[in-house]
C-alpha cells in the first residue's frame, strides 16, 4: 500500500467513525485488572504516553494504515479511538507501562452483536500470554452480558486471525463492513461463551 493510501486509511477512519451504540446493560469502558495486566478506559491525557506505545513501525508493517507509528498520523487515530466510546488503555501491571489498547465496539450490520478490536500491543508483548490475559479480562466482562463475541479481521492479517482463532473463534462468515475507514472486507469471527469457558477450562488443566 502507497503513503498516500495509507493517509487516506487514516483520513477516512477519523472523519467517518462514530460512537458506537451500545445496549443498556452493557458498560463499554470498565476498569479491568488481573495478574498480568490494567485496563482502563482511554482518556484525552492519555495521548502521549500511547503514541510512544505506537511510535514502532514494526507494530504497522502489516496494516493498511502503516505510518500509524508518526505522530501527526497517530494524533488523528487517538481521537477516532476516544470517539469509539468503548476504547480500553493496557497496562503492563508489573512495570504500569501503557503498551496499547483495545476496544469495545458493535456491527453495524448487527447492533446488538458486541465486538472486540482495535488491538495494538507493542512488539515486545506481541504472543500468545499477553493476548490471552488481554482476552480474558475483555471477554470476561462481555460474558456478563452477551452470550458470544465477534472479531473483525482483515483477510491478509493473518497473525491475528491465527491468534483469535487460538482463543477458540470460528469463522462465521466474510462482510463488507464500514467499521470506521469506509466499506472494507473483513473476516467475522464469532467466539461463543461456552466455547471460551471450555478453552479456558482446557488450559487450565494443563500441567
Amino acid at each position: 500500500m502507497t503513503r498516500n493510501r495509507a493517509t487516506r486509511c487514516n483520513i477516512a477512519l477519523l472523519e467517518k467513525i462514530q460512537m458506537f451504540q451500545f445496549p443498556r446493560d452493557f458498560d463499554p469502558q470498565p476498569s479491568l485488572a488481573n495478574d498480568v495486566l490494567e485496563l482502563a478506559p482511554l482518556a484525552h491525557t492519555d495521548i502521549d504516553a500511547l503514541a510512544v506505545a505506537a511510535s514502532d513501525p514494526a507494530i504497522w508493517a502489516g496494516h493498511p494504515a502503516r505510518n500509524r507509528h508518526q505522530r501527526d498520523v497517530f494524533d488523528g487515530y487517538f481521537t477516532a479511538l476516544l470517539d469509539v466510546g468503548g476504547t480500553l488503555l493496557v497496562r503492563d501491571r508489573a512495570t504500569d507501562a501503557v503498551i496499547g489498547c483495545s476496544a469495545y465496539y458493535t456491527d453495524p450490520s448487527a447492533p446488538s452483536r458486541l465486538s472486540i478490536g482495535y488491538t495494538f500491543l507493542t512488539c515486545a508483548y506481541w504472543g500468545g500470554a499477553t493476548n490471552y490475559a488481554l482476552k480474558s479480562l475483555m471477554l470476561g466482562h462481555l460474558y456478563q452480558h452477551h452470550s458470544e463475541a465477534w472479531f473483525h479481521i482483515a483477510p491478509q492479517n493473518i497473525r491475528s486471525q491465527t491468534a483469535t482463532m487460538k482463543l477458540g473463534a470460528v469463522l462465521a462468515h466474510d462482510a463488507d463492513l464500514d467499521l470506521g475507514g469506509g466499506h472494507q472486507p473483513w473476516r467475522c469471527y464469532c467466539l461463543s461463551r461456552e466455547s471460551w469457558t471450555h478453552k479456558v477450562s482446557s488450559r487450565g488443566t494443563k500441567t
